[in-house]
């Protein structure tokens, strides 16, 4: 009897030190991933806070007129970020015009019509392309995506839609027709992998349904797959749109570096990272290292609208969240 009660106080004692070391535990990793949060956040803010103060002369001296103004002299000191802002968005939503599209389609090929294998092999070969380097992406579209471009793609738009001002004009195989080029195939497999993977979480017996009430296989994707998905596909194009906008070293390369702003996509342009790229080295301590700063920090700007826009889009057609909407509203 003695030994029972002796088993049982220390069993007792043995749950009680291991829910205290539970505990104990539970608390040390909420610390840690409170700690890394906040880190997280105070970085980004120091970083604004960075770019700010490196802005100010520029924000001081041209105000709102920076935006509005697209001169880019670094001799006289008189700057305007109107130029690159166009060449950073004209560039962007071409290759997410031309990326976008491609991706959700090579998406849906490798999980819905391709053998479960031969998709995985594909998908591996698409994500590799996400590990090459932006400066090799560059020389491909120096090298071979330029004279491309000049040779091929340019008299084969000037012959068809050469009535339209965004196709006129020479073409030296430099300029923002290139450099979307070569920004969409850096985009397509993000967009691909992650659009492959909102895919992935659709329900087999949702599929199967379709099929069983009489729909063809386009109608059970178009109806099972991708209405469901629209917010995890947004998702995906907004974050190829991200890495479009920043994107650096492969459009500074290809798009031409010129401050001139023109409807034609084959002329040079510029964008705000690749003005940053190319002149940030040469830029002494004055107004012109601080206008540089103002193109950065405009650009954090951009890419938080952007973000922002992208996480609206999700919260208003997320099933989810219509379905806490419509609970409210009762």
């Amino acid at each position: 009897m003695e030994q029972t009660k002796e088993q049982f106080k220390f069993l007792s004692q043995h749950k009680l030190q291991t829910r205290l070391s539970g505990e104990f535990g539970d608390k040390i990793a909420k610390i840690v991933m409170q700690t890394v949060a906040i880190a997280i956040l105070a970085t980004l803010i120091l970083m604004v806070i960075l770019l700010v103060q490196m802005s100010s002369e520029a924000i001081n001296e041209f105000g709102s007129d920076f935006l509005t103004n697209s001169t880019w002299d670094p001799i006289s000191e008189e700057f305007g970020v109107l130029s690159f802002l166009y060449g950073t968005l004209i560039t962007s939503i071409l290759a997410l015009l031309i990326a976008a599209p491609i991706s959700v389609m090579v998406a849906i090929f490798i999980t819905e019509i391709l053998p479960l294998k031969l998709g995985q092999v594909l998908g591996l070969f698409v994500e590799m392309i996400a590990a090459i380097p932006s400066i090799v992406f560059g020389l491909w579209g120096l090298f071979f995506l330029a004279p491309l471009v000049r040779e091929s793609i340019t008299p084969f738009l000037k012959s068809t839609l050469g009535f339209l001002p965004f196709f006129q004009g020479p073409s030296f195989g430099i300029g923002i027709l290139t450099a979307s080029i070569i920004l969409a195939t850096m985009i397509l497999p993000t967009i691909t992998s992650i659009t492959r993977e909102v895919f992935k979480t659709i329900p087999q017996h949702q599929k199967e349904a379709a099929l069983a009430l009489g729909a063809t296989r386009e109608e059970m994707i178009k109806l099972a797959v991708l209405r469901p998905s629209f917010s995890g596909i947004t998702g995906a194009i907004v974050l190829g749109f991200g890495r479009a906008l920043g994107e650096t070293m492969a459009v500074a390369m290809v798009i031409g570096n010129s401050s001139k702003i023109t409807l034609s996509l084959f002329a040079p342009g510029a964008t705000m990272s690749s003005v940053i790229a190319n002149e940030y080295a040469e830029a002494s301590a004055g107004l012109h290292l601080s206008s540089l700063c103002f193109v950065g920090l405009l650009l954090f700007a951009v890419t938080l609208i952007v973000n922002s826009a992208a996480r609206f889009i999700v919260w208003k057609f997320s099933p989810l969240s219509k379905s806490e909407r419509k609970e409210k509203r009762s």
